[in-house]
């Protein structure tokens, strides 16, 4: 067997471990006891090395975060704790003024039994680095650590090290197996279960998927990297579910999406803190209602094991503990939008490498009704000179969108980034230079982005423009299309000064004759046999991306993927043996659905545009 390390995500030298005299003490930040208001932020473990705590309080510093170690040894120790200086990429000469960052938002102090290191951390270095904290006299016992933000501006820590080698310095990378020794976690992964069906990815299409699947009686495994469910719909992202569900002949399918996503609220039009959590609370109690589902939340996949061309396990960490995880399966589904477990895999992909689609950091404001402040905030955009889009709505607009000429892995936290900097330079500019809003506030600002494009896994067919354009009939269409083909580009006003960084998107939207049934052969991997996916990573050309991306349309993918899980399970064949042998049997299991059924149909539900 094959497997596929993490290096594969980490393409980094990994350098001589730093040796050190005596053990060093490594508390991870995201294993805080208490994470207060920080945030525990995975998206970019697979490029930094591990997930780390964000300070995102928009301009509030957020309560501390506390925990407590047990030292053995009483004596002088030097401490390390390994963040950056956000804005220090764009801190250079070459840099536009408009670009250009000045300061240092993301400070924060390091407490240690009640007393604070004399040291600011955050202030310094473009990359993840370890800064030094200095020297600290502890006793044995137990020991008070504390993260004290300063801002509410984004500062992030990854991890402390406390070291009585007073002169050994630790290595930047910090390396995974030199954090696993130092943590005391074991190499090889532990086992989770041996499963029918393993889905990767809990937004929409994973849920509905894992869902359906577990309704016609197979055993399934839904590991989700975050502690909620929904991905974009969630109220981390709070994007609503658009798209529409219930033609016939097949009007049954979308009903499992129904159920994750009731029609009748729009949540985040309301404001996630008004609707948007009870609606991740109810997606968690209908997933765990399942028999035959197990979730494992708060678990990032990020190897695989492989049999030749077929997947045998897929390998989660706990981003919490870090510790990882063996999940055994006879067929898997990628529905994480990235293609990640493809990719590891080996399977054929396509990705946009150059003007693809950005990702977005929705942010609303409120009135508070009361005059508020706004600090200056010279390290974000300088938007003095440029129009900005009134933020005056409850909830930015889809068009806050960054990060069409980066790459959307290596350059993920820079995009996201980006996105804040963009969203506090334009409230800077409506709140203290054109003093509008004198009584706003910001309430809520996402740093989980909200992407759009990245890989596309390829399937036996792929799905094109003239499909589309020509209403081309396929016998196995199985999942109604019923969106323009829309995609992003950069607006124009927002080019000039922001060259390659743009961050207002404008669409284009070629009409077709809709529904459009997408075959079924789009939905699994044409090289890794036992590999379905549902998604914005579905087999598709970039314009056909343009169309299926919307939640409720990939949530029925997933609904059909389920169901064609439980025939490969009955007859014993792959994904491609179902399009073979088994498309009536498929079609059978569409028209009666995996959903709770509407009281009355009444022709097609969801937004259409």
């Amino acid at each position: 067997m094959l497997k596929i390390p993490l290096s594969i995500l980490l393409p980094v030298a990994v350098a001589t471990l730093p040796a050190f005299a005596a053990q060093p003490i490594l508390v991870e930040a995201e294993s805080f006891e208490n994470h207060g208001g920080w945030k525990n932020d995975q998206q970019f473990m697979d490029q930094m090395g591990s997930p780390f705590l964000l300070a995102h309080g928009f301009a509030a510093p957020v309560a501390d975060a506390v925990t407590s170690i047990d030292l053995e040894s009483a004596g002088q120790y030097r401490v390390w704790v390994r963040t950056r200086d956000w804005v220090a990429p764009w801190k250079t000469e070459d840099t536009s003024d408009a670009k250009r960052a000045y300061g240092t938002p993301g400070i924060f102090k390091v407490v240690v039994n009640g007393t604070a290191l004399e040291a600011t951390f955050g202030n310094e270095g473009a990359e993840w680095h370890w800064q030094d904290g200095g020297l600290v006299d502890l006793a044995s016992g137990s020991v008070e650590l504390k993260l004290q933000d300063l801002t509410g501006f984004a500062g992030r820590c990854d991890a402390i090290l406390l070291s009585q080698d007073l002169d050994a310095i630790p290595d930047d990378l910090a390396p995974a197996a030199w954090r696993r020794d130092l943590l005391g976690i074991s190499e090889q992964p532990l086992p989770a279960g041996e499963y029918d069906f393993v889905v990767v990815g809990g937004g929409i299409a994973g849920a509905s998927a894992a869902i359906s699947a577990a309704r016609l009686g197979c055993t399934v495994a839904l590991i989700q990297d975050r502690p909620v469910l929904g991905g974009n719909a969630s109220s981390e992202v709070c994007v609503n579910v658009h798209g529409q569900a219930g033609f016939k002949p097949y009007e049954n399918i979308g009903n499992v999406v129904r159920e994750l996503s009731p029609e009748e609220e729009k949540h985040w039009h309301k404001g996630p803190f008004e609707t948007g959590i009870p609606l991740d609370e109810m997606r968690e109690t209908l997933v765990r209602a399942e028999p035959n589902l197990s979730l494992f939340l708060n678990h990032r996949a990020n190897d695989v094991v492989m049999d030749g061309k077929r997947i045998v396990s897929v390998v989660a960490q706990n981003i919490r503990s870090g510790q990882s995880y063996s999940f055994q399966g006879k067929w898997f589904a990628d529905c994480t939008g990235d293609g990640s477990v493809g990719f590891l895999s080996g399977a054929d992909y396509a990705i946009t490498t150059n003007g693809h689609m950005g990702r977005s950091n929705l942010w609303f404001v409120a009135d508070t009704g009361a005059p508020t402040e706004f600090p200056r905030v010279p390290w974000a955009l300088d938007l003095t000179e440029y129009p900005v889009p009134d933020p005056s709505e409850k909830i930015s607009g889809w068009y806050w969108e960054s990060g069409y000429e980066h790459d959307p892995f290596a350059k993920g936290e820079y995009i996201r980034d980006w996105n804040l900097r963009a969203a506090y330079g334009t409230w800077d500019k409506v709140k203290n230079i054109e003093k509008r809003y004198p009584t706003h506030a910001i309430k809520w600002m996402a740093y989980i982005s909200g992407k759009r494009e990245s890989r596309r896994l390829m399937g036996d067919y792929i799905l094109n423009r003239t499909d589309l354009a020509l209403s081309v009939e396929y016998d196995d269409g199985c999942v109604p299309l019923s969106w323009s083909m829309d995609t992003h580009h950069p607006d124009p006003e927002y080019v000039k000064g922001f060259e390659g960084d743009a961050f207002i998107a404008q669409c284009y939207q070629p009409k077709f004759p809709t529904p459009y049934w997408m075959p079924f052969r789009c939905l699994y991997s044409r090289d890794v046999p036992n590999l379905f996916m549902a998604g914005r990573n579905v087999s598709a050309t970039r314009p056909a991306l343009g169309s299926l991306r919307l939640q409720r349309t990939t949530g029925m993918m997933g609904e059909v993927v389920g169901m064609a899980v439980s025939l490969c399970k009955d007859n014993t064949v792959d994904p491609r043996g179902v399009y073979q042998h088994h498309m009536d049997d498929l079609r059978a299991l569409m028209v009666e659905g995996t959903g709770k059924k509407p009281e009355q149909y009444d022709g097609p539900v969801g937004e259409i545009h």
